[in-house]
């Protein structure tokens, strides 16, 4: 029995399904792959990003999946949004380092699709990135 009990739980510590972290990964092609593989990865994320920032989420065949969240050094919110097959897709909101909004809007297949609203970081709304887009491209105020 205890010899049992020390396989699985040895088998635990070496499942996929532990986070991993981005340092743990390379990007070739715009898929990730575990160093030193040519398998791409599939399992959860957690490191800082070029910007210092936390992150944390999921890659399935070596793209972004599913929901992803930001933090600031400071601790704030940075942002919180989905992707599909590497591709952003659905809400996604932004906000500054102090915690102030940045942006809210939708994307499909990557791109922002219908209303979106951008913010400096006093609250005000920016007028050339606020609007309504289509295909990425803004369309109108």
């Amino acid at each position: 029995m205890k010899i049992l009990l020390t396989i699985i739980f040895l088998s635990l510590l070496s499942s996929p399904s532990w986070s991993e972290y981005f340092d743990d990964l390379v990007q070739r092609n715009g898929v990730y792959y575990k160093k030193f593989t040519d398998v791409p990865f599939s399992g959860k994320i957690y490191g800082f990003n070029v910007y210092l920032k936390t992150t944390s989420g999921s890659i399935k065949n070596g793209k972004l999946e599913g929901e992803w969240v930001s933090y600031w050094d400071n601790g704030q919110l940075e942002s919180r949004g989905y992707y599909k097959n590497g591709k952003m897709e659905g809400k996604w909101i932004t906000h500054h380092n102090r915690g102030q909004l940045k942006s809210h809007g939708n994307y499909k297949n990557g791109k922002m699709v219908g209303k979106w609203n951008v913010y400096s970081g006093r609250g005000v709304p920016n007028k050339e990135k606020t609007g309504i887009f289509v295909n990425g491209v803004k369309i109108s105020d």
